[in-house]
C-alpha cells in the first residue's frame, strides 16, 4: 500500500553498501522503521534528505506486519542545515529527538505529540537564540502531552493555590516534587518523603508561564539565563523519571562533547 505521511527523522544507520535504514516519527503511523534504497549514493535525488532531525513529506510502500517499511520519496521541509551552524542548535535537536525516540512504542500513532516535535523544530532551525528556553517548553508540552502533566497551579499535597499562597506568606520558594508530579508548599512537601527539588519563585513563574504560553509566543516571555537552565534540568529529570526508558548515554555524550567545544 502506498501512502503518504508527514515525518521527522530520530536516526539513521548504514545499511549494506549505499543504503540506510531510517527511524521515523510519522503523523499518521507513529514511530516506525524504514529503508532508503541507494539513500547513501551522492547521485540519488534524495541523497542527505533523510539525515537526523529533518521533517520531511514522505511517500512509504507500508505493509502491515513487516518490521521495515520501504520509502519510496521525501520532500525536505525544515533542517538544521538550513540554518546558519550553530552547535548549540544541533545539541538542542539531539536532545529533543533522542527524548521523542525514548518516549515513543512502536506504531502508536500521537498527533498531539507529533505537532509538538514539527513546531518546535521548525522554530529551531528559523532562530538564532533562546534554544534553551525553546527546549524547556518543548520537555513540559511533551510529558504533558504523554499523560504526566505536572500540577502548577495548586498544591499538589494540599490543593491549596500556590501564587496567593506564596504571597500571603512571602516565600522565597517552593518545592517542585517528582513523583505526584507538581509544584508543593514547602511545609506541605516536609511531610512527604518523595524526592523533591527546591524552586525559587521567578523559575516558578517562568514555569508556570511557559505551561500557558503557545510556542509562538515564546518571545515575549521575560526569562532569566539562571531560570530556564534550571527548569532545562528538572524537566529533563522529570521527563526521564516518567518515561519507560532510560537515556541513552550515548546520545547524551555527544550532546555533551557538541557543547563543551
Amino acid at each position: 500500500m502506498i501512502v503518504k505521511t508527514r515525518a521527522v527523522v530520530l536516526r539513521e544507520i548504514k545499511y549494506r553498501d549505499q543504503s540506510k535504514i531510517c527511524t521515523l516519527f510519522t503523523s499518521e503511523f507513529g514511530k516506525l522503521a524504514a529503508i532508503l534504497k541507494g539513500g547513501r549514493n551522492p547521485k540519488s535525488r534524495l541523497s542527505g534528505k533523510f539525515s537526523a532531525g529533518n521533517v520531511l513529506d514522505i511517500v512509504l510502500y507500508k505493509k502491515n506486519g513487516r518490521d521495515i517499511q520501504l520509502i519510496s520519496d521525501g520532500s525536505l521541509l525544515f533542517s538544521p542545515l538550513s540554518a546558519e551552524p550553530d552547535m548549540e542548535r544541533f545539541a538542542t535537536m539531539y536532545r529533543i529527538i533522542d527524548l521523542i525516540s525514548q518516549a515513543l512504542e512502536g506504531e502508536e500513532k500521537n498527533l498531539p505529540l507529533f505537532s509538538i516535535l514539527s513546531g518546535v523544530l521548525e522554530i529551531l532551525y528559523s532562530t538564532e537564540k533562546r534554544f534553551e528556553l525553546l527546549f524547556a517548553w518543548f520537555l513540559l508540552r511533551m510529558i504533558s502531552t504523554l499523560g504526566f502533566e505536572p500540577s502548577l497551579d495548586r498544591c499538589v499535597y494540599s490543593g491549596e493555590p500556590l501564587s496567593a499562597a506564596a504571597e500571603t506568606m512571602m516565600l522565597r520558594e517552593l518545592s517542585f516534587v517528582m513523583n505526584p508530579g507538581g509544584v508543593a508548599l514547602p511545609a506541605a512537601a516536609l511531610r512527604q518523603i518523595s524526592q523533591q527539588h527546591s524552586i525559587t519563585m521567578p523559575a516558578y513563574r517562568l514555569l508556570s508561564e511557559l505551561s500557558s504560553a503557545p510556542l509562538s509566543a515564546l518571545d515575549e516571555i521575560d526569562a532569566g539565563e539562571a531560570e530556564t537552565e534550571f527548569l532545562c534540568k528538572l524537566l529533563q529529570e522529570y521527563c526521564r523519571q516518567h518515561l519507560d526508558h532510560a537515556p541513552r548515554n550515548r546520545n547524551l555524550a555527544v550532546v555533551a562533547q557538541m557543547l563543551s567545544k
